[in-house]
């Protein structure tokens, strides 16, 4: 008897892939924009091109390696922890194996299931000590096993990003001498590109157009906020010094 054809059509399931990459790029240029355009706003408040030009480029460099090395110690630090508490873990399977057990019992439990129903997958895990732990570290820790190759990688997607998101806000200040002009000019090519981030920012991540769009005005708004109270700080600080050189 020949065997029935299985007429299920194979299930893909629509999910972001890459999610570590994605984040430190949304990351690194989301900072990018904000920060060095805060801070070239608020020196433009001082008349300088030149100065805001030089700050700018001094925290842009200065800021593209701090991000990448914090997301590569941080990739470090996350594969270190994760061995630490796999190594407890191992140890209190084989020194405390009933209280494990019980452990086990009472995960299922928070998912509804009896220790009846249980009692299979228990006594499967108890039999390979490898997936023991590993279970333990997914749902008891939840904590999941970092790759360590991609350390590097999560730094620089994290610094480059970081340097091309605080660079377009500067090129205003290379192409007008005028001050004035150029940070209205960064100031109008930042909010749209603030815009336009949020919004597909918000659509890679999977949200509908109606939450992208309002990711697109949080994004504007965090930015507006932080470049007005840059500039208002430091126009604030050189009106005070020369309230006081007078």
């Amino acid at each position: 008897m020949a065997k029935e054809k299985d007429s299920r059509t194979p299930h893909k399931e629509n999910h972001a892939g890459h999610g570590e990459l994605v984040r430190d790029a949304i990351i690194g240029f989301a900072d990018g924009l904000t920060v060095p355009f805060a801070l070239t706003a608020g020196l433009s408040s001082l008349g300088s091109a030149k100065l805001v030009i030089l700050g700018g480029l001094a925290e842009l460099f200065a800021g593209s390696l701090s991000m990448g090395l914090g997301a590569y110690l941080a990739a470090v630090t996350e594969k270190k922890h994760y061995e630490v508490e796999e190594l407890r873990e191992r140890a209190e399977v084989k020194d405390k194996p009933l209280a494990e057990e019980d452990e086990v019992y009472e995960i299922f439990e928070q998912y509804g299931i009896e220790r009846v129903q249980a009692q299979g997958v228990v006594e499967g895990l108890k039999a390979n000590e490898d997936m023991w732990v590993r279970f333990m570290m997914d749902f008891e820790l939840k904590l999941e096993k970092p790759v360590t190759k991609m350390a590097w990688i999560e730094g620089t997607v994290m610094g480059v990003s970081y340097f091309f998101g605080g660079l377009l806000p500067m090129i205003p200040y290379f192409a007008f001498k005028n001050v004035t002009h150029a940070l209205f000019t960064s100031i109008g090519i930042t909010a749209l590109i603030l815009v336009v981030f949020g919004y597909v920012k918000a659509l890679v991540t999977g949200c509908r157009h109606v939450d992208a769009a309002w990711s697109a005005v949080q994004t504007l708004v965090v930015g507006a906020v932080a470049a007005s109270a840059s500039y208002a700080i430091v126009r604030g600080v050189n009106s005070a010094e020369m309230v006081t050189a007078v």
